[in-house]
């Protein structure tokens, strides 16, 4: 899959997702930092990498956010909470789905349904915070001129979306394994990249796309080899049975005090590490302390591996928010306190699925499925507006408070909370729209 994203990479897929994405959003109100978010999250889950993701598609969408208004470090963090969100959505999750899928014993396709909806949470939250802050920063999006063609992209370059659908058929249908559906699309990229000449891949092009996926592999190889060394001395000096028991002795006298302590845990694991090797060292030491808990397998190995990947976003070793305030001159802890705020529905999000497994869509009707969603979504929404202050007008401390109180029971399924959480954001809604009328009376007169 590393191959994959190379080839993928060489035949102009990552500059398809940005003129696509500058297309579709750039002409909106806060239209490049959509254009980032859109981007990196198609780009970020086929090439596996946070870091490479912010450097391939940063190089573009941070200047221009820059050029809109938006700040240095707002503009980095925008890229780097895309980039890192790219690991956690399907149906490539940077290669991880995989592995996971190998070890809790499942099919591919389940990771990817539990994956799917925290996953699309987490990327709402950051776009309703760009469009929220664009609004009270009055920014507005790129002139139509200057953006191209939705029909003309896709006439161009929409024939290298044949090689994905390929992929997930291969995944879903075919019955192969995973390593041999990866070969042939790489061989099917190859060959769909013939199609057109803005796409076509010569000899060298091919050597180079197999050169590069080396280096990365090697990369790559290198961390999963310390990790086996990490969780090898962990195993024989009982280092990671002593965390497992700790995570357990305080999650008999506190969940949520447990679900805090892994948290971290995992974040610290995750330091400085890949995907693959960030999920296999979490998902060993931390997801199995929370299984005998009582929560189930998947709610605890993808906690799990929500934080570790969140460390290449949280100070003091955030590497993919250091990576966008090298592009953007902003600074880097700054960056990255920007980066956690922004992506503060991905750390939400993975407490609640676990006390709502039905989040993951694990047991769940299509009804249920439809409206926890639904409440999800809005929930989220609320989460935005308490952290950018902002809806219509600006919210004050003590409407932000009821509005974290009813996010957080919207995104908790049941009944009563729902109905709390329906009830704050109509009341939010209703005081803020009479509050910006207020404002513009005030302002004409």
């Amino acid at each position: 899959f590393i191959l994959f994203g190379c080839v993928m990479n060489k035949c102009g897929m990552g500059q398809f997702f940005n003129d696509l994405a500058l297309s579709l959003a750039g002409g909106s109100k806060g239209g490049p930092a959509k254009v980032s978010v859109i981007a990196s999250g198609f780009l970020g889950s086929i090439n596996g990498s946070a870091i490479a993701n912010v450097v391939t598609t940063g190089a573009f969408t941070i200047p221009l956010m820059k050029k809109t208004g938006y700040s240095k470090e707002f503009a980095g963090a925008v890229e780097s909470s895309a980039s890192v969100g790219g690991q956690l959505l399907p149906p490539i999750m940077g290669a991880a789905a995989f592995i996971m899928a190998e070890m809790l014993g499942v099919q591919y396709s389940s990771i990817v349904i539990w994956a799917t909806l925290p996953a699309l949470l987490y990327y709402l939250g950051i776009m309703i915070q760009v469009q929220l802050r664009a609004s009270k920063d009055g920014l507005v999006g790129l002139p139509k001129e200057k953006l191209p063609n939705v029909s003309a992209v896709v006439k161009d370059k929409g024939h290298l979306f044949l090689p994905i659908i390929f992929l997930l058929y291969m995944l879903f249908f075919s019955g192969r394994t995973v390593i041999n559906s990866a070969f042939l699309t790489i061989i099917v990229t190859i060959i769909v990249s013939q199609f057109k000449a803005s796409t076509r891949m010569g000899v060298k092009d091919i050597v180079d796309a197999l050169a590069d996926g080396a280096k990365q592999t090697v990369s790559v190889a290198i961390a999963c080899a310390c990790v086996g060394i990490i969780i090898g001395v962990s195993s024989k000096t009982g280092f990671g049975l002593t965390i497992a028991n700790t995570i357990i002795s305080i999650g008999e006298q506190s969940l949520l005090f447990t679900l805090v302590f892994t948290m971290i845990t995992c974040m610290i694991l995750g330091m400085g590490l890949p995907s693959i090797p960030a999920y296999i060292i979490t998902a060993t030491i931390a997801a199995p302390a929370l299984s005998k808990l009582g929560i189930p397998a998947a709610a605890a190995h993808m906690f799990s591996f929500y934080f570790a990947m969140f460390a290449n976003l949280t100070p003091p070793v955030a590497l993919a928010a250091f990576a966008a305030a090298g592009l953007s001159g902003g600074d880097p802890m700054k960056t990255g306190l920007q980066s956690v705020k922004l992506s503060i529905a991905g750390f939400i999000v993975p407490f609640m699925f676990v006390y709502s497994p039905q989040l993951m869509l694990i047991n769940t009707t299509w009804t249920e499925g439809i409206w926890v969603t639904l409440s999800a979504c809005l929930g989220v929404f609320l989460i935005a507006v308490t952290t950018e202050g902002y809806l219509y007008a600006p919210v004050n401390g003590f409407y932000r408070i009821i509005t974290a109180a009813g996010a957080l029971c919207l995104i908790e399924s049941g009944i009563i909370t729902d109905i709390f959480g329906l009830v704050v954001l109509a009341l939010i809604i209703f005081l803020q729209k009479k509050k910006a009328k207020a404002i513009k009376m005030r302002a004409a007169a």
